[in-house]
């Protein structure tokens, strides 16, 4: 069995992932004297599933490894069999160079003989969507209510209507105002947000509300996103229209419109190309970067050999496993343009007294991460192993194929909402302890990374990736399992978060600016 190239061997009781790893993983609850098979190791602490257990001496200030690279240095001397964790590991340097640490060419995928369809819908643009919603977006979180008033009202008088889409969507959020009216900073990002959900494929409509004394005026925003209003896009003011009630049912009659003209959008079949696919994992454990993200590494391979795109995002969960991307650039000026993002969050965490290894969270320790670094190299592996071809600021729209990076935040919901304002139609979210949001208009795929958790939260879950580990299924096997579901989805099979209907409260553009 491979993860990445690297070996694994597995007892049942634990697991060892690289050959020249100084931990292994443990697969379940381990007591003081367990005989351990990998190396003929003994216990001698009691370790938690998920967690780390040396498998040789490690001692104080030696690298430990994991998945073959740095995860930082041992703050005591380890001897094996002993759990490895926040007592005994700390951060380190960044990252450390190892011996054979060489750089290594890419291997694309063959591309498959077969064309591989799904059913979408054709916009007028030309662009592809894989849902049919419209939404209601305000130019600045003062118009938010008034917003959930008009879709609210639509559900209420115009039920028939929503029959035939997805859905209307009303995504508030809390910026647009109190900041420098310049671009750049947070307004230029918000801005970016705006403009990619107001022509994004995935909605037949959507109507702009302004407050009208905002910095983000509706004008400015549809300039800034290249938009004039017309049947799929309209801007409507609060306070030109003299209120909420005027507002709401001038909204109303707008959205009505749109559902009639959404309702008529029929599914074409076209080829798996035309699919942009959003990365996330959130609610990290061990076993995250072992099951979920490298089955999840395999679909986005397939999907990148039959032309598809793929967006990986969180610039501080590659932290320390930046190298492995930037050996995969197209060229030196996409390698300059990711380890520039590396640079700014460093830059950006010192101004604001942070360290970047404040990232794991609290979950994340508990289920076995110690360090960002080691966090990283499980999270990039849900890249693949393609050419990385383009790097993208938070928001921008993504016009590059195959797979690609975007600058965000490790915060779930900025971040996949930015990689939705670029252009993500589908989203594929890995979990170990359990996330449960969504994101309209585009819909969220929760793939679990092991069963005891998929067990207990079934009904949130959409694929278990813990019988990988279990030895029930090759990774091989679940990332071609993960690539038949993401068709599936794109061509209207609801995911579990939009059975729930979630996916409004989650849009979060990046609060990143000056507030005056």
């Amino acid at each position: 069995m491979t993860l990445n190239g690297a070996l694994i061997e597995n007892d049942g009781s634990a697991l060892l992932i690289h050959p020249r790893d100084s931990v292994a993983v443990a697969l379940r609850p381990l007591a003081p004297g367990t005989p351990i098979g990998i190396k003929n190791i003994v216990a001698r602490d009691d370790i938690q599933t998920g967690h780390k257990i040396a498998v040789q001496l490690i001692k104080r200030g030696s690298p430990v490894l994991k998945y073959g690279e740095f995860i930082g240095l041992a703050s005591a001397d380890i001897e094996p069999g002993q759990h490895v964790h926040l007592h005994n590991l700390s951060m380190g340097p960044h990252r450390a160079e190892l011996p054979g640490d060489l750089v290594s060419s890419v291997e694309e995928p063959a591309r498959e003989g077969a064309v591989v369809e799904f059913k979408g819908i054709v916009r007028p643009d030309g662009r592809v969507g894989t849902r049919n919603y419209i939404g209601i977006i305000p130019t600045v979180a003062c118009a938010g209510t008034v917003c959930r008033l008009i879709a609210g009202d639509v559900s209420k008088r115009y039920p028939e209507l929503l029959q035939n889409v997805d859905g209307v969507a009303a995504l508030t959020h809390e910026g647009g105002c109190a900041a420098p009216s310049s671009s750049g900073g947070g307004l230029d990002s918000l801005q970016r947000c705006l403009g990619g959900f107001l022509c994004h494929p995935n909605f037949g409509g959507v109507l702009l509300v302004g407050l009208g004394c905002e910095v983000n005026q509706y004008r400015f925003q549809l300039e800034r996103a290249g938009l004039t209003q017309g049947p799929t896009v309209r801007a409507i003011g609060i306070q030109e229209l003299g209120g909420t009630s005027r507002t709401v049912e001038l909204g109303v009659q707008i959205v009505k419109e749109m559902l009639d003209n959404a309702g008529k959008v029929k599914r074409k079949v076209m080829p798996a190309s035309e699919i942009v696919l959003g990365l996330e994992c959130g609610g990290s454990d061990a076993f995250s970067g072992i099951t979920a993200n490298p089955a999840l590494g395999v679909a986005v391979d397939l999907l990148v050999a039959h032309g598809g795109t793929a967006i990986l995002s969180e610039t501080t969960e590659i932290y320390g496993a930046e190298h492995l991307l930037a050996r995969r650039a197209r060229n030196p000026e996409v390698e300059r343009k990711l380890l520039e993002c590396v640079q700014w969050w460093e830059a950006f965490a010192d101004r604001h007294g942070y360290e970047i290894n404040n990232n794991p969270t609290p979950g994340n320790k508990a289920g076995g991460l110690t360090t960002i670094l080691e966090k990283s190299l499980g999270a990039v592996a849900k890249a693949g192993t393609t050419t990385l071809n383009d790097v993208y600021q938070y928001a921008e729209r993504v016009r590059e194929r195959g797979f690609v990076f975007m600058n965000t935040p490790a915060y779930d919901l900025p971040s996949i909402t930015a990689m939705v304002a670029g252009g993500a139609t589908v989203v594929c979210f890995t979990t170990g302890c359990g996330s449960t949001v969504g994101c309209k208009p585009s819909p969220v795929i929760k793939i679990a990374s092991n069963s005891p958790m998929y067990e207990r939260m079934s009904e949130d879950m959409d694929i278990n990736c813990g019988i990988i580990a279990e030895g029930r299924l090759s990774l091989k096997a679940m990332g071609e399992k993960i690539f038949r579901k993401i068709m599936a989805v794109a061509s209207g099979e609801k995911t579990r978060s939009e059975i729930f209907d979630y996916g409004e409260v989650e849009f979060a553009p990046w609060q990143m600016g000056v507030m005056l």
